[in-house]
């Protein structure tokens, strides 16, 4: 577990929920002291390296490990010849397992880069040279690289993503002003600092796993159930995460592999993946392609809209994103048809990448709402207010809050939008062709239970600890934050520690749904515990207020008082001291009162059982936000730089502005990347992933970004979350890459469809 004290917080306002406190761990950060899971010391530890698959489809018939074991220092080679004897573990939603082996280092491939073998050895470097000895023989079969494949075909249609609602085809034909439109989105990859990887120690029948993860408590039940071990028996121990993105929220085969290894030798292993393996090691967004229908009367009033998307997937698991996860919600309009359908192709499944489906869902829309202003005569800005919706059409259900439209014009007023020239290529500085451009984005509010106690010590320290993780969101922060103000106390007596399965039951971080859910349940926590103290206080013997005459006492800034002028007033260390507690421990969550025994409290912490998506009750919540994007297109080269950039955001209330804001704009960064950067290259011979390492696979710099304006416009929603908070992680980035390609036509005349915006689809 990671223990988190408190260094320098400003003002005391600033410790308090709302306050703009500083990271907790962020000296730790830039001094370098932050220890992450792969730095940990580990004696005796061997090293393990991945082996991958060369073609995209076909049978493993041989391999030959001789020469590798051969070399200095290898001390096993794990092939698809190996019986690990791993069983099938239960999915997200704890499903029950398949009684069937699960074999990490598969005899059939499936796609180009899928691990095969690993080769453990002393060192990583043994690991490494050994590895490149190990050959196998293949019976290759025909693949499909990528839905562009004349082989691909047009999937197969998802019924869970079917929607409708109206006559949409009808009302498309009968329109005055129609558009249609193809958007293309490439395949993308988290490419976090970190890169994947892991420690493995068994004792015994226990195992402990330091790994980076954004979902310590569910990790560890998948883990138990590969290896057939009690929950008990597996701690996940995740300290600092440097960035996930959605990409470490669940075990993955390399994990089996290196624990499985760590078993048979019977010491720790350590298997760090390397850069190009992390491209094909865990599945990033999937390319899309949508087809978009607008329909709408002359004065601009949405009459239809018909969407029709696809996404490739791997050919073992259908795993969508969903291109018409935003489409629904963002617009009024009275008929709806969507369709979305899987391809599946020689690739490793995709997984959630930031803004998983809403990403390139707004992407589409966004744009198609820009061709309709174009096509109308009408300003963009116009367009959409006209068309805001006052409940989500897709539910029937009124919206918890939704400060879209104010977020619509604050950020318009910010960014001057009033001063745009509406004629393409009609703005201009110099040899620069400047252009505006609009794109909105939201994500849904996903709440999940977790669990938290409080501690406190003789000395007044106050202890929150939770098995939840901070991956660079603030959750250290946040929780210190929450723990003060409801307590009562100065976050400077706040201790925090986090990141270990073993500790109290949280909620995945992941689909912004951890900061509402676990700082939900510390309040509770801290609440109760400052309730105990007071109970104590006014009934035990030995306490200063006992005969005071007091029936209510406070606790503020560290001590406990009466409403009475001459009472007594204690710090919280003295109170302890005079009841003689050494300690006081309160553990609380935010289950419902008849899901409060052990095994519906794990199954809670473990699985996605009990979370529930954003119309599930009375009302339809979603974070919202509004993109205006500034370029610059040099005319002569073609060269597209992003000069501006002003986000207004309704995320409900903010836990703390200063983290809140860092996250819109690392959101907004990624954005930018997707729209003029990032593209993964597939070889259609082989399906190998072409860019696989950080000098190919272009990703934002300081260079590429310029000066980002974050506007918060949202109200508290205690629907959402208990403190008033919605989702802000994952929002960001949604509606960036729109505002960006609206922007690049409005300079240049020219409608690129499919990202990123390169020079060569400009000149």
């Amino acid at each position: 577990m990671t223990i988190m004290e408190p260094r320098k917080h400003g003002s005391a306002a600033d410790g308090m929920v709302g306050g703009r406190m500083s990271r907790f761990e962020g000296e730790l950060k830039i001094t370098g002291s932050a220890t992450y899971a792969l730095e940990y010391p580990m004696e005796d530890a061997a090293h393990a390296v991945l082996v991958q698959s060369t073609i995209a489809a076909g049978r493993i018939v041989s391999v030959d490990t001789s020469k590798a074991l051969a070399m200095p220092g290898v001390l096993a080679v794990l092939t698809p010849e190996d019986d690990l004897g791993l069983r099938a573990c239960g999915d997200w939603m704890g499903s029950a397992a398949k009684d069937e082996p699960y074999y990490p280092l598969p005899k059939v491939v499936q796609f180009n880069g899928q691990s095969i073998a690993a080769v453990i050895a002393e060192s990583r470097e043994q690991a490494s040279e050994a590895a490149k000895l190990v050959t196998f023989t293949y019976e290759e079969t025909p693949s499909v690289t990528s839905f562009h494949d004349p082989n691909a075909g047009e999937g197969k249609l998802m019924p869970n993503l079917v929607v409708n609602w109206g006559d949409a085809e009808a009302a498309l034909a009968a329109a005055a002003v129609r558009i249609e439109a193809t958007y293309e989105t490439p395949r993308e990859y988290h490419v976090a600092m970190e890169p994947h990887g892991l420690v493995a120690k068994w004792d015994g029948d226990e195992l402990t796993i330091w790994e980076p993860s954004q979902w310590s408590h569910g990790m560890a039940r998948m883990y138990a159930e590969w290896f057939s071990v009690p929950y008990e028996n597996v701690r996940i121990v995740s300290p600092f995460i440097g960035g996930g993105f959605g990409s470490k929220g669940q075990p993955l085969a390399y994990g089996a592999v290196a624990v499985a290894a760590a078993k048979r030798l019977g010491r720790p292993v350590k298997l760090a993946v390397t850069r190009p393996q992390n491209f094909t090691s865990y599945g990033g967004r999937a390319a899309t392609r949508q087809t978009i229908s607008l329909g709408a009367t002359k004065d601009g009033i949405l009459q239809s809209i018909v969407h029709r998307g696809m996404s490739e997937t791997s050919i073992y698991m259908d795993y969508p994103e969903q291109t018409g996860a935003a489409t629904p919600v963002l617009y009024k309009v009275e008929n709806f048809s969507s369709e979305h359908r899987v391809v599946p192709v020689n690739t490793v499944t995709p997984g959630a990448l930031r803004g998983p489906g809403k990403n390139p869902s707004s992407y589409g829309i966004e744009c198609a709402m820009e061709e309709l202003a174009y096509a109308l005569g009408m300003d963009p800005l116009e367009l959409r207010l006209k068309n805001y919706a006052d409940h989500d059409y897709q539910s029937g259900k009124p919206w918890s809050t939704r400060q879209l439209r104010e977020a619509l014009t604050e950020g318009a007023k910010a960014f001057g939008w009033d001063r745009r020239s509406h004629e393409p290529r009609s703005m201009r500085d110099g040899n620069q062709l400047v252009g505006w451009g609009i794109g909105c984005g939201t994500f849904p509010v996903i709440r999940a239970p977790s669990e938290a106690m409080i501690r406190v010590l003789a000395d007044g320290t106050v202890e929150v600890v939770s098995g939840s993780i901070d991956m660079g969101q603030g959750t250290y922060t946040i929780l210190a934050q929450t723990a003060a103000e409801a307590m009562g106390v100065p976050v400077s007596q706040v201790v925090v520690r986090l990141g270990d399965s073993r500790l109290p039951g949280s909620a995945i971080a992941g689909g912004s749904m951890l900061a509402g859910s676990i700082t939900g349940a510390v309040h509770k926590a801290a609440i109760a515990a400052r309730d105990e103290i007071v109970g104590l206080a006014l009934n035990t013997p030995n306490s200063p207020f006992a005969g005071s005459g007091a029936n209510t006492l406070v606790v503020a800034d560290g001590e406990i008082s009466t409403t009475l002028a001459d009472g007594p007033k204690v710090t919280i260390a003295e109170m302890m001291k005079a009841l003689g507690r050494e300690h006081l421990e309160i553990r609380r969550n935010t289950l419902s009162d008849d899901a409060q025994e052990a095994a519906e409290q794990r199954r809670a912490w473990t699985t996605m059982a009990r979370v529930m998506g954003p119309t599930m009750g009375e009302f339809s919540m979603h974070s919202w936000c509004a993109h205006f994007a500034e370029v610059r297109v040099d005319e002569a080269f073609g060269t597209v730089r992003v000069s501006r950039m002003v986000s207004a955001f309704d995320c409900g209330r903010l836990y703390n502005p200063k983290l809140v804001e860092s996250q819109w704009r690392g959101g907004i960064i990624m954005g930018i990347g997707q729209a003029l950067l990032e593209e993964g290259l597939v070889d259609p011979r082989n399906g190998r992933t072409i860019n696989n390492n950080v000098g190919d696979y272009l990703v934002p710099t300081n260079s590429d970004i310029p000066d980002l304006q974050v506007i918060s416009v949202g109200v508290p929603d205690l629907n959402a979350s208990a403190l008033g908070g919605k989702g802000v992680g994952e929002v960001g980035i949604v509606g960036v890459a729109p505002s960006i390609a609206n922007a690049v036509f409005h300079a240049t005349g020219k409608r690129v469809r499919d990202l990123p915006i390169t020079l060569e689809k400009l000149i």
